[in-house]
């Protein structure tokens, strides 16, 4: 059996890719902007099947991702920006670059919460209901986040303190933070790949737990909420990216969000599960279901 100091020698690490924009003539391929997409993809794919599961029309997911994708990128970047605003209107800023969404920087819950917007317009619209849908597509977007940090890898950025463990990543000395120097051959922390992981796992918790307690009015939204700030917190810890917010009563913001996010998460799954033990029947308001298919 190989000991753990044995393994800490073996030459393992990650490496990072060497290019992370591809070009087809005058069309460039980025690896950011693909992984954002395809977990799009992913994430209205999955939330279509369990919508067609618990009742709703085939077709209602994608058209509800016509208001959410926009309104959640618009989120995503809007929050990246406000918490980090001095990095694009402070003294040495430009301002044009917080339009620059494909060098990165988007924050996950502002494109959740404007993303929600999005998908509160749209129900209203096709005379859904919000709760019994947010549910359905809640996992998928699990699924999203672990396939669209891997574009942090294409971008060498949101990695984690320096280790000597085997997984260790490599990142070119012109991606270290600013101001900072390593010994060569320093390796960080993976830590899109320990969210994406996190991710991925806790989508298999949420539909295991979905199917065998038949969560409903909410309630799998919340326990997404939960299990994604619970790995979130302290996958932050590991982060030596600058911010602006990097040290709020000796935290890192987002780590104050992810614990403020779980505790709140938590109270509303248990205080539903208590006044909602069963799952709702009906996913649409009434008047609104689709009408039935006429028969040959």
């Amino acid at each position: 059996m190989t000991s753990w100091p044995v393994l800490q020698m073996l030459p393992l690490s990650i490496p990072s890719p060497s290019e992370g924009i591809w070009y087809l003539g005058p069309l460039p391929l980025r690896g950011y902007a693909l992984c954002i997409i395809l977990g799009i993809v992913a994430a209205i794919w999955i939330g279509e099947r369990r919508w067609v599961a618990r009742g709703g029309r085939a077709g209602d997911i994608q058209d509800l991702a016509i208001w959410a994708v926009p309104f959640g990128l618009v989120g995503a970047r809007a929050y990246h920006v406000a918490t980090d605003a001095g990095r694009y209107f402070g003294a040495d800023g430009d301002p044009w670059q917080a339009l620059y969404i494909w060098k990165g920087g988007l924050g996950i819950w502002g494109g959740i919460a404007l993303g929600a917007v999005g998908v509160v317009l749209g129900a209203r619209r096709k005379g859904i209901r919000l709760l019994p849908v947010l549910d359905a597509m809640a996992p998928g977007v699990l699924v999203a986040q672990a396939l669209g940090r891997w574009g942090n890898w294409f971008n060498q950025e949101l990695y984690g303190r320096p280790t000597d463990l085997p997984w260790g990543l490599e990142i070119d000395p012109a991606s270290w933070p600013p101001g900072r120097s390593f010994e060569p051959g320093t390796t960080f922390h993976p830590t899109f790949l320990y969210e994406s992981l996190w991710a991925l796992a806790a989508f298999a918790v949420l539909v295991w737990a979905d199917r065998r307690f038949r969560l409903g009015h909410g309630q799998v939204l919340a326990a997404y909420v939960a299990l994604y700030s619970l790995g979130r917190g302290w996958i932050e810890t590991l982060r030596i990216d600058d911010v602006e917010l990097s040290d709020v009563g000796g935290l890192r913001f987002n780590v104050w969000t992810s614990i403020v996010l779980l505790v709140v998460a938590v109270a509303f799954l248990v205080w539903s599960r208590r006044r909602h033990p069963e799952r709702e029947s009906q996913v649409y308001e009434p008047g609104r279901e689709p009408a039935d298919e006429p028969t040959a």
